[in-house]
């Protein structure tokens, strides 16, 4: 058996163009989701997944912002930033190491903006 990993890393997928997948034809679609794919068995191979999602479209987002002398926080609907590129999906795995995690990236599409960004452990903050 695998030991796990100590680190995890979250990768952040964006896209430039969050409407490109409605425009796509089945086979620009399929080679996407081959991409998808492809990322997932090598990460179960050399690392461990431990999450991973595709995201609804920024126009189904929800955002609350902070609000001043402790009133109620303010909630807006839409992305919490106005950007080009919106946040299309995330994976979160368990590596030893980034470079290994970057590497993995590499195999999905190349149409994302990819973040790579460990995880924080919290002295004392208990998973469960």
């Amino acid at each position: 058996m695998r030991r796990r990993p100590d680190v995890r890393y979250l990768v952040l997928m964006a896209d430039h163009d969050p409407e490109a997948w409605d425009r796509a034809t089945e086979g620009e679609r399929q080679v996407v989701m081959n991409a998808h794919r492809d990322f997932a068995a090598a990460v179960h191979q050399r690392v461990t997944m431990v999450a991973g999602e595709a995201l609804a479209g920024p126009e189904t987002a929800v955002t609350l912002r902070p609000a001043a002398d402790g009133a109620a926080r303010a909630v807006t609907d839409g992305p919490y930033a106005e950007t080009v590129e919106q946040l299309g999906g995330f994976y979160l795995v368990a590596a030893d190491d980034r470079d290994t995690v970057v590497e993995l990236c590499r195999i999905l599409p190349s149409g994302y903006t990819i973040e790579v960004r460990p995880a924080v452990v919290i002295e004392g903050f208990d998973e469960e």
